[in-house]
Order: C-alpha cells, then sequence, then structure tokens
C-alpha cells in the first residue's frame, strides 16, 4: 500500500516532468530515486535540450544517483516514475538492482500522445537476425579472447 511518503515522491517525479515540458528540455517525463526515505537522485526527460536519445527522465535520475552514491548499485532504493519505464529504462533499472518502480502513466498513455515503445517489445522478443535492424554476429573468436581475459582478471570489479 502507497502511503504520503510515496505520494510526496511521486509528486516530485510528476512536478520534474511539468518543470521539463515548461523548459523545453524533452518530453513529458519525470523521475525520483530514493534510498532509505531520501532522494538521492532525480531527473526529467533531456532528449531534445541534449541530443541524447538515452536522456530519459530515469536514465538521468540513475546517473545522478550513483553519482550522489559514488557506486554503480542502487540496491536498495525505489524509484518514481511519471510514466512506466520504457524497455531502455527498465532495462536499465533493472541493472542498477533499484528493487521497486513506482508509475503513474501507463505506456499505453504515453503511445496515445505520441510516444509509443510497443514496436521495441515486440522486437525484444526476435531472433536478431529477424529484427528491423539485423544484427549481425561476426567475428566472435576475437572478441572471446577479451571474455577470457575479463574470466581470469584477479582484480576484476564484479557487476
Amino acid at each position: 500500500m502507497e502511503d504520503e511518503r510515496d505520494k510526496k515522491f511521486m509528486l516530485r517525479a510528476i512536478e520534474l516532468a511539468r518543470q521539463g515540458v515548461d523548459s523545453n528540455l524533452g518530453g513529458p517525463f519525470g523521475a525520483v530515486i530514493v534510498k532509505d526515505g531520501r532522494i538521492i537522485g532525480e531527473g526529467c526527460n533531456r532528449v531534445t535540450s541534449t541530443n541524447d536519445p538515452t536522456a530519459h527522465a530515469e536514465i538521468v535520475a540513475i546517473r545522478n544517483a550513483c553519482l550522489q552514491l559514488n557506486s554503480f548499485s542502487l540496491e536498495g532504493a525505489a524509484i518514481y516514475t511519471s510514466c512506466e519505464p520504457c524497455p531502455m529504462c527498465l532495462g536499465a533499472i533493472y541493472w542498477a538492482r533499484i528493487k521497486k518502480i513506482f508509475y503513474a502513466c501507463t505506456r499505453k498513455d504515453a503511445a496515445s500522445i505520441g510516444f509509443d515503445d510497443d514496436f521495441i517489445y515486440k522486437e525484444i522478443n526476435l531472433f536478431p537476425e529477424k529484427r528491423s535492424i539485423k544484427g549481425v554476429n561476426f567475428m566472435r573468436e576475437e572478441a572471446m579472447k577479451v571474455f577470457k581475459m575479463w574470466e581470469e582478471k584477479p582484480d576484476k570489479i564484479p557487476y
């Protein structure tokens, strides 16, 4: 059950989305990352203002939170987003080890205003050679040498 604190964090994510729209930074999306009851990172969509297609609100918030904690892991944190995360952001949320996602609008709501990610969800399930952007597997043996180096590296930092 969501409580007043959750509502406060979600309202902040929605406010970031509004500020981003007002400032022409990007699309209508905001995100807040919370750990131990405090905001450790936040962001709004900055795709068009930075010419960076990865600058979604969730990615911006994750980057800020990781800088704040000086860590690549956000284990134990929660993310509050003004909209259900797209496939890229969902992947980043899993990689960051965030434990819970709170979202306001759904991906269908986003699609209704021109942000339709459904084609990406469909593409992910296809084999690389069947996707609309063709995947070509080659030079595997050369690249496997680097994988072997990583596997045998005694001082690696696993993630």
